[in-house]
């Protein structure tokens, strides 16, 4: 099982994913100290924040478009080596933005990139893996992913935000030369020999079960992100509106935040591992992750230690990233496998926009806390009604293809 498990592949993804994730979540620490190097203050920072934020979720979608197309159809590697190019070069980029605008560019362009690393590399793993232990490959993928988020912090904390973004750039680069001993999944060369329809984003509303368990994999996923987008990411904002003791450290939230995920991760796969069930462990932690999001709005707390506390228990309960995106990759078959793998997480990412939006449109009349609890409330209901479609993947045969 070791040698089986420590195949080259499977931890070039994992490592390029510590990448992704440093890139990705590297602004949501250096948002304050970053907008106001380049001159904006006050609400400024918020609303030019959420701005940003969006631009890098849009630079994601798109690019989960292209990336997960180019992966079916001209292979996992493909994706894997454009797209941390794109994003190594964007990152070193944004070391050098000189105004709002520039960077706001920048940020679309590495969100652009980073869209083709976790849907890619998922993919890899679980063609590579046999199905016995392909959820202890994935969960390693994910968890040395998230703590690309904890390296992040700690470039940032000894670095100046420039310094930090050039960092990550210059860490994509030398991975993607250790990527050259990788090598194509066997599923997908032989996919290359059939003459079928690959890559094809209309097969996926062709039919209306595939059509179904598309819009469902991507909607569970949506309460991680709204825990990540909107609580964590604006930590200072909502300390602020709470009256806590002290001032909230947006990176040690962020810190704190996916040190609790990175423990998830590990625990949610191993739990589906032994429970042999991956659909029972991801209705565990969205439960306890409404549950922990529920008290950090609704208790009322004035100390930062409490509510640090808490970001690490939503955290926790976002651990099951790992499991829905493994899902998502078997649910379908090896000619939109790369399509949907790529696509779903990113979608995903990509719903931070209308989350954000919502949240920021009702703040002016219902405040900070109150806005985020109707927007979270139905995040987590829309999750719960797709998880009655979510079918168990567990021991299911990935080697099929999907017919027109």
């Amino acid at each position: 099982m070791t040698k089986e498990f420590l195949r080259i592949p499977v931890l070039v993804a994992a490592l390029g994913y510590l990448v992704d994730m440093y890139d990705l979540f590297l602004f949501s620490i250096v948002r304050i100290p970053s907008l106001k190097d380049l001159g904006l203050s006050g609400d400024d920072i918020l609303k030019n924040g959420v701005w940003l934020l969006n631009l890098q979720m849009a630079g994601l979608l798109v690019g989960g478009i292209v990336w997960g197309i180019l992966g079916d159809k001209k292979g996992r590697l493909s994706v894997l080596f454009g797209s941390i190019l794109i994003y190594s070069l964007a990152n070193i980029a944004n070391g050098f933005a000189g105004s709002l605008g520039m960077y706001a560019v920048l940020r679309f362009i590495a969100g652009f990139g980073l869209a083709g690393e976790l849907g890619a590399g998922i993919t890899l793993v679980t063609e590579i893996l046999p199905s016995r232990i392909r959820g202890y490959g994935t969960t390693l993928v994910a968890t040395l992913g998230l703590l690309g988020a904890l390296l992040a912090y700690l470039v940032s904390f000894l670095f100046s935000w420039r310094v930090s973004y050039i960092i990550g750039g210059c860490l994509g680069l030398l991975l993607m030369i250790s990527r050259i001993r990788v090598f194509e999944s066997g599923i997908f060369t032989q996919l290359k020999k059939k003459h079928i329809r690959k890559g094809d984003l209309r097969m996926l509303f062709a039919s209306k079960t595939r059509f179904i368990k598309y819009i469902s994999s991507i909607v569970i996923g949506m309460p991680i992100w709204f825990i990540t987008g909107v609580i964590i990411t604006f930590s200072p904002e909502f300390g602020k509106a709470m009256g806590i003791d002290q001032p909230l450290d947006a990176g040690k939230a962020v810190l704190l935040a996916f040190s609790g995920q990175v423990l998830g991760n590990i625990v949610s796969g191993m739990l589906s591992q032994y429970f042999q069930s991956r659909k029972k462990v991801i209705l565990l932690f969205m439960l306890s992750s409404l549950v922990f999001m529920l008290i950090y709005l609704l208790v009322p707390i004035h100390h930062t230690n409490l509510l640090y506390i808490l970001c690490v228990c939503m955290g926790f309960g976002n651990g099951y990233w790992t499991l829905f995106i493994t899902v998502a990759a078997e649910l379908f078959g090896t000619n939109l496998r790369a399509t949907v793998a790529t696509t779903v997480p990113n979608f995903v990412r990509g719903t931070v926009i209308l989350l954000t939006s919502f949240f920021v449109l009702m703040r002016g009349s219902f405040g900070m806390i109150n806005s985020a609890l109707i927007v979270g409330i139905l995040t987590y209901a829309l999750a719960l009604f797709a998880f009655i479609y979510l079918e168990e993947t567990f021991t299911k045969d990935i080697n099929f293809t999907e017919s027109d």
